[in-house]
């Protein structure tokens, strides 16, 4: 397995630029409280700050003592708690709250009530964009899908284009800008404001056009198992900020060891694009290498020596425990998937989207169900059914609701309503055609006062239009990817109005600014999550057309975490 080289493509943006002025800005707001202070923190920032501002950084701007916070629904609760019980004991302190990425008005009128509006300062951390890596962007909000596509709550929608502000002003113009999705069209839309009603700047632009799409234009992708390296890892391990923590059972010690995942460790940047069957090899192939590399000592006079202790071995023994950990890794991913029996989960995975032996896979997803083997998969494989197949049948519906909510539990029933609500897991309409459900949907989104109901219909006509859409883009995932090149090869919409119809509409392509394409980068932003199999077609994607593709998403996602967003809170 040969590692390609990107060929006669553009060089990417320095993004630590990005953490330089999210750091600063920290500072300068920690500053404001001078001498020692603690520093409450929500537990879902612990992992975003350190990539940010480390614990050395914040001791030296007079941090005493750091606290994680885990109750999140009530942290601005506690912290109204904390002033209350100083002054009632006649402690006086100085209290700020810093809210990232931007301050909801709800968040002061919660200290209003709780009387301690004047005791308490409040200020924004304006920290949108977290670099995972050399073409990975983060929002850092896993929320954002649930809020957005379930809830109907579009607060995040601002900062999305607050995003989009920042990247512009610090990397400079687009030339163009598409998008799909009624989420996308708002963003940019966010994104227009924020660019009229701030300062403009003229410098050379490093990226080329920026494309906009909603998750639920695509949700076979995220549901689907994933079979590159990277996103085998973050199935199984749980990728966090760009790192992993691998357990045990990896590292063959009693200790558990957290490793950054990016393109410095050099090792994991030539497998993490491959299938997972072809990477084992390729490791033992390096562990070959690595030993050639260490043989040549044999042999040396003192002065050889010296050179390689000095210009090598530092650099082989990284590579040695880098290469130790991604061998346990895959050792650990192969002993998992077959005790699951991977093969026939992905030969079943593989017949749902083609569409051929459905009631065999619905004898397996019943098989699954019953023995109990994982809640979110089984989930996951109902979901799939209902998508590919244009909804169940009555009778397959009511039965493998039943069959789930008797082996996980009854309290998942406002899940199934979710789900629902979300085309995600739907029971066909007796007696109703396509044609006439897709003409009571097309009319439901031209009428800008339904709201919330025109999204679950909007969901529920894509889902409707699998197949077809399948043979019109010649895929069988990744709509989101096929569909964005599309786009950029057609400079627009043009020829793809069929596409258009099936994926409910709400697309756009606007020119910003003159054309700036010798830069050859695209921005691809995913509103709601993104996995790491769709990076990974993007690079593949840019490596073959000699361009590049910086994905920004407001979160990592997969089908777990996708899922699990939309299980009942109660639950």
């Amino acid at each position: 397995m040969a590692h390609t080289e990107w060929k006669d493509a553009p060089g990417l943006p320095d993004f630590s630029l990005l953490k330089r002025l999210a750091r600063d800005q920290l500072i300068f707001l920690l500053e404001q409280l001078p001498g020692k202070k603690d520093l409450f923190i929500d537990a879902d920032l612990m992992s975003p700050l350190d990539r940010i501002a480390n614990v050395t950084i914040l001791k030296q701007h007079e941090v005493d003592k750091l606290y994680k916070v885990e109750l999140k629904p009530i942290f601005v609760l506690m912290f109204t708690d904390l002033v209350n019980a100083d002054k009632v004991a006649g402690r006086f302190r100085r209290y700020k709250i810093i809210f990232t990425p931007q301050k909801f008005y709800a968040c002061e009128t919660v200290l209003e009530e709780q009387g301690v509006y004047g005791d308490v300062t409040t200020d924004e951390w304006n920290f949108y964009i977290l670099p995972l890596d050399d073409d990975i962007l983060s929002l850092e909000l896993p929320e954002f899908f649930r809020d957005n596509f379930l809830e109907g709550d579009q607060r995040w929608v601002t900062t999305a284009g607050s995003a989009l502000r920042l990247l512009q002003s610090v990397y400079g113009s687009f030339s163009k800008v598409y998008g799909i999705g009624r989420c996308a069209k708002m963003v940019y839309e966010s994104w227009r404001e924020l660019m009229e009603d701030g300062e403009q700047r003229t410098r050379q632009p490093e990226f080329a056009k920026v494309f906009l799409v909603d998750r639920d234009v695509d949700f076979v992708t995220p549901l689907c198992s994933q079979v590159v390296y990277e996103g085998l890892v973050d199935d199984l391990f749980r990728i966090k900020c760009g790192s992993v923590e691998f357990g045990p059972d990896v590292t063959s010690s009693d200790k558990s060891i957290k490793v950054m995942l990016n393109s410095q460790d050099k090792v994991f940047s030539e497998i993490r694009n491959e299938h997972f069957s072809n990477v084992f090899g390729f490791l033992s192939q390096k562990a070959k290498n690595l030993q050639t590399a260490y043989d040549k000592r044999r042999g040396m006079d003192i002065q050889q020596m010296k050179a390689f202790v000095a210009d090598e071995l530092k650099g082989l023994k990284q590579e040695h425990r880098l290469l130790s950990l991604h061998i346990g890794a895959s050792e650990s991913m192969m002993k998992k998937k077959t005790k699951q029996d991977f093969q026939e989960l992905l030969k079943t995975e593989h017949s749902l989207l083609e569409g051929f032996e459905i009631r065999e896979c619905i004898t397996y997803i019943e098989e699954h169900i019953n023995r109990q083997v994982s809640m979110i998969d089984s989930l996951r494989l109902l979901c799939l059914l209902s998508i590919t197949e244009n909804g169940l049948l009555s009778k397959d519906y009511r039965s493998l609701k039943a069959q789930y909510l008797q082996s996980y539990g009854i309290e998942h029933l406002l899940t199934f309503a979710n789900l629902r609500q979300l085309g995600l897991l739907e029971e066909q309409q007796a007696g109703e055609t396509l044609t006439v459900m897709e003409s009571k949907v097309g009319k439901l989104v031209n009428d800008k006062t339904v709201g919330k109901l025109t999204d679950a219909f909007s969901s529920l006509a894509k889902k409707s239009n699998f197949r077809a859409l399948s043979k019109r883009l010649a895929l069988v995932m990744f709509a989101s990817v096929p569909c964005c090149l599309q786009v950029l090869e057609r400079d627009g919409w043009t020829g793809m109005e069929e596409v258009t119809r099936m994926l409910n509409g709400q697309e756009f392509a606007v020119t910003a600014r003159s054309k700036t394409d010798a830069q050859r980068i695209v921005l691809v932003m995913f509103l709601g999550g993104c996995t790491f199999s769709e990076i990974s077609a993007l690079r593949f994607l840019g490596k073959e057309r000699g361009c590049r593709f910086i994905v920004v998403t407001t979160a990592i996602t997969n089908s777990s975490r996708l899922l699990e967003a939309l299980l009942d809170n109660s639950a």
